[in-house]
């Protein structure tokens, strides 16, 4: 009897141990069931975590690689509202494009829509604007770049 109830009891816990198994390779195959991954609703490769390699130094912004065009927004917080940082850069060799007509377009957290034109910083760089908003949430965040006639979109978010 003392051996019935020591095997069940082994069996119980092994049946335990192999389900916990694979759930733990359930998460690492697949970050959506993992409790402590976090995901955002940006478009094509958004990061918000500085890198450098084989695409170059970030900014410490989102990044998105599209066609031979490096995008990055880098959003700030200020006492008036939210600096952002565009840079627009040629994906190879990361050149800066001075040249473009860049707009943006931001939802904001109520839903409205905000649009405005970002102006070209020689010193930094980079194109720049201010959004005179403080309101709390997640901004979602669409830039249209006029490259030489050719139309360059990325999509971002960020949470202020």
């Amino acid at each position: 009897m003392i051996s019935l109830k020591s095997s069940l009891i082994i069996l119980g816990s092994v049946g335990l141990f192999s389900l916990q198994a694979c759930s733990n390779a359930n998460q690492a195959t697949n970050p959506e069931n993992s409790p402590t991954t976090s995901t955002s609703s940006t478009q094509s490769s958004a990061s918000p975590i500085a890198k450098t390699g084989g695409h170059g130094e970030s900014h410490g912004g989102q990044v998105v690689e599209t066609g031979t065009y490096h995008l990055e927004l880098v959003p700030e917080k200020e006492a008036n509202g939210t600096h952002m940082d565009f840079y627009l850069q040629k994906a190879d060799n990361h050149e800066a494009i001075p040249n473009a007509k860049v707009t943006a377009q931001v939802q904001l957290p109520d839903g409205t829509q905000k649009s405005f034109n970002l102006k070209y910083d020689t010193e930094g760089k980079h194109y720049t604007a201010l959004l005179p908003v403080n309101a709390t949430g997640q901004y979602q965040v669409k830039v249209t770049s006029d490259v030489d006639g050719k139309k360059v979109d990325g999509r971002f978010n960020f949470n202020k």
